[in-house]
């Protein structure tokens, strides 16, 4: 398996992963098995692409996963990130002060079925984490109906759970990771 920087010949390919993995293309049985729950759009990704933040994994020549990272910048202006950067601003994390600056916004994840349970997570998330380690504090955030994910997380790559919040009818999970 390999993980790298997304290219715009990856764009088809994620989002028909993103497609098998939508909460909202889900029937409540197969939620279990994990979901992502932001959709991203052609332009999204070429967007994410232009500012080296689409990252993608392949097994051979199959795209088996993808996550984005980004600044605040670039997600700015969309109701649940803008809420996101006011409740994460200036809480303190492992002697970290969180801000706009020094910190960005990682996911979603998402790793294909068939190698759920594999290296395949850890090995994305450390790549995406080593391209964004010009921040200090990298944040993302879990619905707390997807256990699967938020277990991933603590225990995979250890991330924290730094808050917990309520938006737009959705109960999350905000977690936090230092890269420095």
């Amino acid at each position: 398996m390999e993980a790298r920087l997304g290219i715009a010949g990856d764009i088809g390919e994620v989002l028909a992963l993103q497609e098998k993995k939508l909460v909202s293309n889900l029937t409540p049985d197969r939620m279990s098995d994990g979901f992502v729950t932001t959709p991203f759009t052609d332009q999204q990704l070429i967007d994410l692409i232009g500012i080296k933040g689409l990252f993608v994994l392949e097994d051979g020549s199959d795209l088996i996963g993808y996550t984005m990272a980004a600044g605040w910048d670039y997600f700015k202006g969309r109701p649940m990130f803008d809420y996101m950067i006011e409740r994460f601003s200036g809480l303190e994390y492992r002697g970290e002060t969180i801000t706009y600056g020094n910190s960005f916004q990682y996911g979603p994840i998402c790793i294909a079925s068939e190698k759920r349970g594999s290296q395949a997570f850890p090995l994305l998330f450390n790549r995406m984490r080593d391209h964004m380690s010009y921040f200090k504090v990298g944040t993302t955030f879990i619905n707390r109906i997807n256990g699967r994910s938020l277990e991933a997380h603590l225990r995979k790559v250890k991330l924290d759970i730094i808050d917990e919040f309520d938006f737009n009818g959705n109960s999350y999970y905000g977690l936090g990771f230092l890269l420095s």
